[in-house]
Order: C-alpha cells, then sequence, then structure tokens
C-alpha cells in the first residue's frame, strides 16, 4: 500500500490524536509567525525611518582654519575672519547623488523706522549693586526661500494665521512676513508697507507685508543685554537679507544644510562634496544622529523578534519531536507488521513526515491570513505603547512609532532648492510618524511554511531514530 495513501488513513483514523496535534502545531506555528511579523515591520520601519528623519550635511565656514589664523595673525588686535559660504559650491553638492534638497541660511538685523519694534529691557546689577538697564529695538532678519521648509513651520512652532507664507516666487523681491504681537501693536495688516533702516548707516529699505506668523517660541534671538523679543523676527527671501548684508554677500550665505534622502549614503555624499569645496575654507559637518538612534531601536526590535522566532522553532521542534516519540511508541505494532512485510523503513519514515506535512498544512490554513493580521496588528500595537511609542533623538528629531498596517513614513521636506533659513534651519527636523506594516502576504505565508517543514522534518528524523533500529520479529513476539 502507498505510504501516503496509509498516513492518510491513520489520520483519519486516530482523529483525536490528528486534533491535538493540529492545535499543538497551530500555537507552535502563531508564535513563529509573530516573530516574523515583527521582524518585517522593524525593517519596514527602519525603511520608513530613512525618509521620514533622514540625514543633513550642513556647508559653513572653517571655523578652525579661521581661528588658526587669526592666532598667527601679527596684528595687535586680531579678528575672526570666516568666509561666506558660495552657493554655486552648493548648487554643485545639490547635484550630487543622493541629495533631496538644500536648505540656505542667511541673517541680519536692521533697525524699524515706521514702526516701533517691540522692546525687552534687561536689568543687571553693575558694580557697587547698582542696577542698570538696557534695552533694544533692532528686528532680526530671516532670509528664506519657502517660510514652510523652516523647521520652526514644519514643526507647527510657527504657524501663519493671516496672509501666505514666502515660497521661492518672493526670490528678489521685498516680501516679509512679521509676527502676530509685532502687527497687532504697531496695527500692521496684510497688504501693509513697512520700512526699515540699515544698523550700519541711514539707508533705508521698504517692505511689503504678505503675511503674519504667530510664534510659540519665547526664546530671544539673543541672549544677555540688547536681547531681542521673539516677535521681532521677520522673514523675507533670503536675498533681501544678503542685500541689506551688502554687495559682497550676493551669491552667498552663512551656511547650506543638505537633504541626504538615504542616510546610509551620507558618508559617499560627504566624500564627493569635500571634492567639491575648499577645505581650508570651508567644512561640511554630517548630522544623522537621529537616524542612527531610530536604526539602534529598530535593530533591537528585529533581534528580540528574532530570538522569538528561533526560541520557538527550538521549543517547537522539542515538543512536536517529543510527540512523535510518544507516537511512535503507540504504534510500534503496526511498524512490526510493516517492517515484516518487506516495507522499508525509510518509507515508514516518510509516513510519518507526511502525516505531519498534512498537520502543518491544516494549522497554516487555520492561522492563516486574517488570523496573521490580527495577530500582527495586536502584536505591534501593544509594543507601540510599551515603548512610550516615540523615540526622541538629538538635533529634536522624533519618530512616532505607530501600529497602523500599511503605513509609510513622510519624507524630509523639500523641493530641489528648498531654502530655510535664521537659527532654525532644516537641521531640526518635525516629529514624523513612521507606521508599521504588519499585513500577512504570500511571502510570509511561504516563509512560514518553510519554517513549519524544517520543524517536522527535524523532528520526524530525531523521532525515527528508533524506528531504525527495530527488529520485526522482536516486536512482533512482544
Amino acid at each position: 500500500m502507498n505510504f501516503f495513501k496509509r498516513a492518510w488513513l491513520s489520520l483519519t483514523a486516530k482523529k483525536g490524536r490528528s486534533v491535538l496535534l493540529i492545535l499543538v502545531t497551530s500555537a507552535i506555528m502563531l508564535f513563529v509567525l509573530a516573530g516574523m511579523l515583527i521582524h518585517t515591520a522593524a525593517d519596514t520601519a527602519t525603511t520608513n525611518a530613512k525618509k521620514s528623519v533622514g540625514a543633513t550635511l550642513t556647508l559653513s565656514a572653517n571655523r578652525e582654519a579661521s581661528f588658526k589664523k587669526m592666532r598667527k595673525s601679527s596684528s595687535s588686535n586680531p579678528k575672526l575672519t570666516t568666509t561666506p559660504v558660495k552657493l554655486s559650491n552648493a548648487t554643485k553638492i545639490a547635484q550630487l547623488n543622493n541629495v533631496s534638497s538644500y536648505n540656505v541660511t542667511s541673517s541680519t538685523s536692521v533697525n524699524a523706522k515706521s514702526f516701533d519694534a517691540i522692546s525687552k529691557s534687561t536689568s543687571s546689577t553693575g558694580p557697587g549693586g547698582q542696577s542698570s538697564s538696557s534695552s533694544t529695538g533692532d528686528i532680526a532678519v530671516t532670509g528664506v526661500t519657502n517660510t514652510s521648509e523652516v523647521s520652526s513651520f514644519s514643526d507647527k512652532t510657527n504657524k501663519i494665521t493671516k496672509g501666505r507664507g514666502l515660497t521661492i516666487a518672493d526670490k528678489n523681491t521685498n516680501n516679509t512676513v512679521i509676527e502676530s504681537e509685532l502687527a497687532s501693536q504697531e496695527n500692521i495688516s496684510v497688504g501693509d508697507t513697512i520700512t526699515v533702516k540699515s544698523t550700519s548707516g541711514s539707508k533705508t529699505y521698504k517692505l511689503k507685508v504678505v503675511g503674519v506668523y504667530k510664534a510659540s517660541s519665547s526664546t530671544s534671538t539673543q541672549q544677555g543685554p540688547g536681547a531681542t523679543d521673539p516677535s521681532n523676527t521677520i522673514y523675507t527671501s533670503y536675498t533681501f537679507a544678503n542685500t541689506v548684508k551688502g554687495s559682497k554677500y550676493a551669491g552667498t550665505a552663512d551656511s547650506v544644510t543638505f537633504n541626504v534622502s538615504n542616510p546610509s549614503q551620507v558618508s559617499s555624499v560627504k566624500k564627493a562634496g569635500n571634492k567639491i569645496i575648499n577645505n581650508s575654507k570651508y567644512t561640511l559637518a554630517t548630522n544623522d544622529s537621529s537616524y542612527q538612534t531610530v536604526k539602534a531601536a529598530m535593530n533591537n526590535v528585529k533581534s528580540f523578534a528574532d530570538k522569538i522566532v528561533w526560541l520557538v522553532a527550538i521549543a517547537g521542534t522539542i515538543t512536536l519531536a517529543l510527540i512523535v516519540i510518544l507516537m511512535i511508541r503507540e504504534r510500534r505494532h503496526e511498524i512490526g507488521v510493516l517492517l515484516a512485510l518487506g516495507e522499508s523503513r525509510w518509507k515508514i519514515v516518510g509516513q510519518f513526515f507526511v502525516e505531519m506535512v498534512v498537520v502543518l498544512i491544516v494549522a497554516i490554513g487555520i492561522g492563516g491570513k486574517f488570523v496573521g493580521d490580527k495577530l500582527g496588528d495586536q502584536l505591534v500595537s501593544q509594543e507601540s505603547s510599551s515603548t512610550s511609542a516615540t523615540i526622541s533623538a538629538p538635533g529634536d528629531k522624533s519618530v512616532q512609532m505607530s501600529g497602523k498596517p500599511g503605513g509609510s513614513g513622510g519624507g524630509p521636506g523639500g523641493g530641489n532648492s528648498a531654502i530655510a533659513g535664521g537659527g532654525q534651519t532644516g537641521t531640526t527636523g518635525s516629529t514624523q510618524e513612521t507606521n508599521l506594516d504588519v499585513n500577512v502576504t504570500v511571502l510570509t505565508m511561504v516563509e512560514l511554511g518553510g519554517f513549519g517543514l524544517a520543524i517536522m522534518f527535524l523532528s520526524t528524523m530525531i523521532a525515527s531514530g528508533g524506528i531504525l533500529r527495530l527488529q520485526p520479529k522482536k516486536v512482533l513476539i512482544e
């Protein structure tokens, strides 16, 4: 009789034993599937983290080289002199592979003329215990191309409440966005024109207000006496900021931050960028700490998932091997009869293996995609809650882990020439959400089946050692 047919008859004849095997195998397969789902979800989260967190390279003046030059100066009163970044170099670096966008920073200050800046008085104790006070009315100018690309706007610290923000279309214009407290105090509305004056002369500039923003931050742009209130910060085109600074600053910037689309390639991008710039004047600084933090967290999750898979696989193999051993012991007479009839020992082992494979197929069918999807959602939901769901990284980056299936994190902001300015550039991104995909796919089921076959094969071979040693005459006599 064909051993495949014998396997089927054995399973249908001993229904109680078959049901027990199916239940045990289903439990083992569900635990293996849980580990596989967590591992797959962690892989997906790591991939999404590359898009949502990213990495940056900042091109700025080489201050270390400038300090060395200052110390070597023979002047009695040496000054630190830095070289502005050339935008022509920034354009070349922006064309490198894996550079998705770049942010230009160009900042300066002016004095209010047609309106009064919000004054911030500070007091300090002078010699002899006497107190002195000073006030300032300076206006901080932050040159940008697109206000939506500035981190303080993208993370909702600042919000446009009236009018619009600045875009690339505002290049070479005198359009400006002012803070709501300043607008309210001076009764300035969208469409009005304000006048500011250069701090180093009597030259004046007319600015058209195209938007009003609300700043939730209370941090001053300067510290100590002369500190200016955050409401005195206005946003303009970076070209206007360079105009105020002087003609020699045309086509330059204080610094340029490049967004690297694939953080794992940040080193190669930096190496290529260093070949473009003059390293004695400029420096490229890497900031991928947010990505590394998220990557480390995801690797811990994957490591945990791998341990679950291997522990369950080992425990499942041992459990099934013990069950098969007990099953073989109670079927010694059947085995002896088959051996006496001349049946090959390996065909008998094959019969037991076929029985276990049929049990495996039924167990995987019970689990299936529906149960697997529900299990994955529950596992990731619990993991997200237990880890407080947020991973904070240096640079004010944070990645939100969510148990929603099928999601993907958003990428760093940006057109090909996204420009941000001031002390709030794209180097400190907003909170991004990285969703863990826990859907059970056909490939997942195939991998689960492969794992199950390996467990069944090992357990059957371990338990079959006794079959190969059995002597049919001795078994029948017993």
